[in-house]
C-alpha cells in the first residue's frame, strides 16, 4: 500500500511540473518587434559552420532581439530550424528555432 501511495505521488508531481511548463514559457504580444535596420552576416569562419537565424528571447513581458550568428552543429547532419512567429488569440507567440 506504501509502495502505491508513494508512486501515486510522484506521479502526480510529474504531472503537475508537466502542466506547469507547457505553457509557462509562452509570453504573447500584440505587436511583434521590429527588426533592426540593416542586417549583415559576417563571413562563414569554415565550411563546417551553419548560420543560426536572428532569434527573438524572453524578456520581461516582451521579446528581445537577438542577433544570428555561426555555429558548428552538434552533430553530423544536423540543421538548423529556424524561429518563428505563430499568432494566438490575443497576439503572437515567438517559437525559438532548435537543431534537428
Amino acid at each position: 500500500m506504501k509502495n502505491i501511495r508513494k508512486i501515486l505521488m510522484f506521479s502526480a508531481m510529474v504531472l503537475a511540473m508537466a502542466v506547469s511548463n507547457s505553457k509557462a514559457q509562452e509570453i504573447v504580444v500584440r505587436t511583434r518587434p521590429f527588426l533592426p535596420g540593416v542586417l549583415i552576416r559576417p563571413i562563414c569562419p569554415s565550411n563546417r559552420h551553419v548560420w543560426v537565424a536572428d532569434e527573438y528571447v524572453a524578456e520581461g513581458r516582451g521579446y528581445a532581439y537577438r542577433r544570428g550568428y555561426w555555429a558548428i552543429p552538434p552533430r553530423h547532419g544536423a540543421i538548423w530550424i529556424a524561429g518563428r512567429w505563430e499568432s494566438r488569440p490575443y497576439g503572437h507567440v515567438w517559437i525559438s528555432g532548435r537543431w534537428n
